[in-house]
């Protein structure tokens, strides 16, 4: 016991753990402790995984700008992008691969980018629908089978040159030459069908026979080629012959489960959830995204890719009620904004134009390039034109089938993680896709330009010999010919096509209402204000209107959105359920017009060009252009009380697209600038009222709005000459027929010597309104314009009608000062009903006007005031008579008509 005490006593006794210790915590400062951000952290990766996908990002948003302008597809610029961040270019800048993208830091990387891929390839299953297989199995089967057949052979060919060549390159695993074949004729014979699409949408060919024989022949060569390359790869994953076949019997096995298991139950849940009717739910989209990972890690688990997963999970997906599209619209930008460019940048990375070092390399990526498109563009051609379709058709076809892009470089990635391909062949494909992504828009536009789908269009309709001669004129008279017989019917529009606005809505069907039949059951018609003491209220008698057709056309703007892609793609779907579209069909059944309706989705530069067209595919006698309440172009923009009216009126996207359609319009086109026409009084904004919680709520809601006591409109138009003004006066002639509308026509005669003098004063402003597209004629032809707009007063005054003479009155007036007499006279003539249904004037552009306003406009607006300032592009479209009763807030809604040339 003394021992165990002494020893005891002898042991000294440990220091308790001090903050001077060498164990310590982890730094929590940062960078204010003097951490580096770019230095990899295991525990904490998540620092340098935001450096990599912030320089990623922001690289290829850089590149696809300029690149866009060429009109190519986003997946350009994400290949570049990859490329210059590899080290084919910045990484051969010494460290910099080692500060922005570590050795140890690429799992993670990899991590998100294949989770992006499968959400990407499941969004590809989704944009694949098989019904536009089935409806055209027989053309897809053609053009498909051999623009794949051809292209596999020759790529087969190559491969063998390939295996020989570089079969001793680091890096590779042992495989026979059969597998190798196999997976080089897969890269050869795929087609981007995701880029396929956009190409045909960016160019407007969805709807064309090139677009729907492509469009068919990719679905079917898109899942053909899928699974092709799910056999290669479960080949190189499995290590005998027999566990290949059991992976493939599974795989096999799996899609049959997909399709008469799952899908069956899916679509049921889908139905009880009502997401076909309302669009898919936050649980249909969870329920979506784990069935898309649960495949992905089955399949993955089975010796096949996980990306195979999503994608047949994206196949089975309904495209019924839009679910599909809305499904999209959910998830899509994440995957495209963020993961994609992570995965392309990856690809960069193995990629190395380094390696491409001698003769022999580089004849080997020549060979690839030709092979890979002469493959693909023969057997489209070929394949097509035993489909009858013409040459140049044919020629669209072959390049088209020939775009690889992105699907292309999932295909080499998948090689080169399984081993088969090298580096050096791997950078010698990725340039191959490159090249013939790049060359595909390019290619088709020189095939098939528009101008040449018009001639080819009028050629199958009959219109049209080859050499472009007129057919049919000499045989069949006028009266035969409903569309000549329109344009030889200058007093009536008979077909009137109207640019549909969700915004721009009410104020339209207010207006088209004017133009359609009177409802039965009037009572009495309308009397002007200036003949009410001699002429009493009588009863209705009917004027027999010929039968008004009315056309809507929205238009949607075509973005990089696969959501966007789809819609165009089933448009026939989207017209039918558009309910801006729908509100229209309702409107027209409810004022009998006779309207049709339908949605074109379209690049925002492309609105006015897309209206120009169905402007002359319609036979359309005017177009009807609302202005923009917002100023944008954008259905979605949304403006303050406060600003709304300021910013309608601005320079914008909508006044550039109304100025470039002016400048290109098929026929009689009308702007209408609304001002309450479908109400009397505008609602004033309600107030805030405190409340109890010291918050402060919006009071009146709901408040009811009153039926409107008084439908009368009333128009007045000041007639100046001009072929603008002329058509703008059978116009309002048109618009006289309607029982509810009275107008006052003023015919101003200039004193030519006066406006002329004063022209001389002020050159500059002249010339000014000229360069804006509002010019007027010289000295020299005034008189005779003078003539005969005189003349044509005249008659359309000696020819009105017993009907229209209570409500139309005609007048002259002689003045020096056109515009303020104008301006002083509408003052007078609008807005004096309070209880009215709102009021119009109507104007003629004035292109070929003899009168010239000089520097009457400022003189003008100096004088009353001007109380809204106006962008220039006002003056521009609307031209100096509008921009005078706009800037000073006259209570009426503007018409300004510009007739097509004679």
């Amino acid at each position: 016991m003394a021992s165990i005490i002494t020893s005891l006593g002898t042991v000294t006794a440990k220091p308790s753990p001090t903050p001077t210790a060498s164990v310590r915590a982890a730094h929590q400062g940062g960078i204010l402790e003097g951490a580096n951000p770019t230095h990899y952290d295991s525990k904490n990766p998540i620092i340098v995984f935001i450096i990599q996908a912030g320089i990623i990002i922001v690289f290829c948003r850089l590149l696809q700008y300029p690149l866009s302008k060429m009109r190519q597809p986003t997946v350009i610029a994400e290949i570049i992008g990859g490329i210059l961040l590899g080290p084919s270019v910045l990484g051969r800048i010494p460290g910099f691969s080692d500060a922005i993208f570590p050795k140890e830091s690429l799992p993670n990387l990899s991590l998100a980018a294949n989770l992006g891929l499968v959400l990407f390839l499941f969004l590809v299953g989704l944009e694949v629908d098989l019904r536009l297989l089935l409806k055209n199995w027989k053309i897809s089967l053609s053009v498909g089978a051999a623009g794949m057949a051809l292209p596999f052979g020759l790529g087969c060919a190559i491969s063998y040159g390939l295996y020989h060549e570089f079969r001793e390159d680091a890096g590779l695993v042992p495989i026979s030459f059969g597998t190798y074949m196999l997976f080089v004729g897969v890269a050869m014979a795929i087609t981007a069908f995701p880029v396929l699409c956009r190409i045909l949408t960016e160019l407007k060919l969805l709807g064309t026979e090139v677009g729907l024989v492509v469009l068919s022949a990719g679905v079917g060569n898109d899942v053909v080629g899928w699974i092709l390359l799910a056999l290669c790869v479960a080949l190189v994953n499995a290590g005998t012959g027999i566990v290949a076949l059991y992976v493939l019997l599974t795989s096999i096995a799996y899609v049959l489960f997909l399709v008469f298991a799952i899908r069956p139950v899916f679509l049921r849940i889908l139905k009880k959830s009502g997401s076909f009717q309302n669009g898919p739910t936050q649980s249909m989209v969870a329920l979506t995204i784990l069935l898309c990972f649960a495949s992905a890690f089955f399949t993955g688990i089975i010796g096949v890719h996980p990306i195979f997963g999503g994608f047949l999970v994206g196949l089975i997906c309904p495209h019924d009620g839009g679910f599909a599209i809305g499904l999209a619209e959910k998830i899509e930008d994440l995957v495209a904004v963020f993961f994609l460019p992570l995965y392309f940048a990856l690809s960069g990375l193995s990629t190395n134009i380094g390696l491409l070092d001698n003769g022999i390399t580089w004849a080997y990526v020549v060979a690839v390039i030709v092979i890979a498109f002469v493959g693909k563009f023969i057997g489209g051609t070929i394949a097509a034109r035993l489909c009858k379709m013409v040459w140049r058709e044919s020629f669209t076809v072959g390049v088209l089938m020939s775009c690889k892009g992105l699907v292309e470089l999932i295909v080499l990635n998948i090689g080169l993680q399984a081993k088969i391909l090298s580096t050096r062949t791997f950078t010698i494909f990725v340039v191959m896709a490159l090249v013939t992504t790049f060359a595909t828009t390019p290619l088709t536009l020189a095939f098939y330009p528009s101008w040449y789908q018009k001639k080819l269009g009028a050629w199958k309709r009959g219109e049209i010999d080859w050499d472009e001669n007129q057919l049919g004129h000499d045989t069949h008279s006028i009266d035969s010919d409903p569309v000549a017989m329109d344009k030889q019917t200058v007093n009536e529009i008979r077909r009137m096509l109207v640019y549909l606005r969700l915004e721009s809505l009410p104020s339209l069907f207010t207006f088209i209402s004017l133009l359609g039949g009177d409802k039965p059951g009037r009572a009495f018609n309308r009397v002007h204000p200036s003949k009410a003491n001699t002429i009493t209220d009588e009863a209705a008698p009917v004027i027999q209107k010929r039968p008004l057709q009315i056309h809507g056309l929205r238009m949607l703007e075509l973005t990089q959105r696969l959501s966007s892609v789809m819609k165009e793609s089933e448009i026939d779907d989207v017209s039918t359920k558009d309910p801006v579209v729908n509100s229209f069909h309702t409107f027209g059944q409810l004022n009998n017009i006779a309207t049709s309706g339908d949605v074109e989705i379209v690049p925002e530069g492309s609105y006015a060009e897309t209206l120009a067209h169905s402007a002359s595919e319609q036979g359309t006698d005017m177009i009807l252009l609302p202005w923009s309440e917002s100023g944008s172009l954008s259905e979605t923009a949304t403006t303050t009380v406060e600003h709304s009216r300021e910013q309608m009126l601005q320079n914008g996207p909508h006044s550039q697209f109304l100025a470039a359609f002016l400048n290109q319009a098929p026929c009689h086109a009308a702007v209408f600038v609304n001002n309450n026409l479908n109400s009397s009084v505008e609602k004033d904004q309600q107030p805030f009222s405190p409340m109890k919680s010291r918050l402060s709520l919006r009071s009146g809601h709901g408040i009811p709005s009153t039926p409107l006591s008084d439908r009368a409109h009333h128009i007045f138009f000041p007639f100046f000459g001009g072929l603008d003004d002329r058509t703008a006066l059978r116009f309002v002639l048109r618009l006289a027929q309607n029982a509810d509308v009275t107008a006052t026509i003023l015919y101003v005669e200039v004193d030519q010597s006066a406006v002329f003098a004063a022209h001389e004063a002020v050159p500059g402003q002249l010339e000014g309104s000229r360069k804006q597209g509002v010019s007027n004629v010289t000295a020299a032809s005034s008189q005779e314009s003078v003539e005969k707009d005189k003349s044509f007063f005249s008659v359309m005054e000696d020819s009105l009608s017993s009907e229209l003479e209570p409500r139309v009155v005609f007048e002259k007036v002689q003045t020096t000062r056109p515009l303020e007499v104008t301006f002083q006279r509408a003052q007078s003539e609008v807005g004096q009903g309070r209880k009215s249904s709102g009021d119009l004037i109507v104007l003629g552009r004035g292109r070929e006007s003899h009168v010239n306003f000089g520097n009457e406009r400022q003189q003008v607006l100096s004088s009353v005031g001007q109380t809204r300032q106006l962008g220039s592009d006002v003056g521009h479209v609307l031209g100096d008579i509008a921009q005078i009763l706009i800037a000073t807030e006259v209570k009426a809604s503007l018409l300004v008509i510009q007739a097509v040339k004679e």
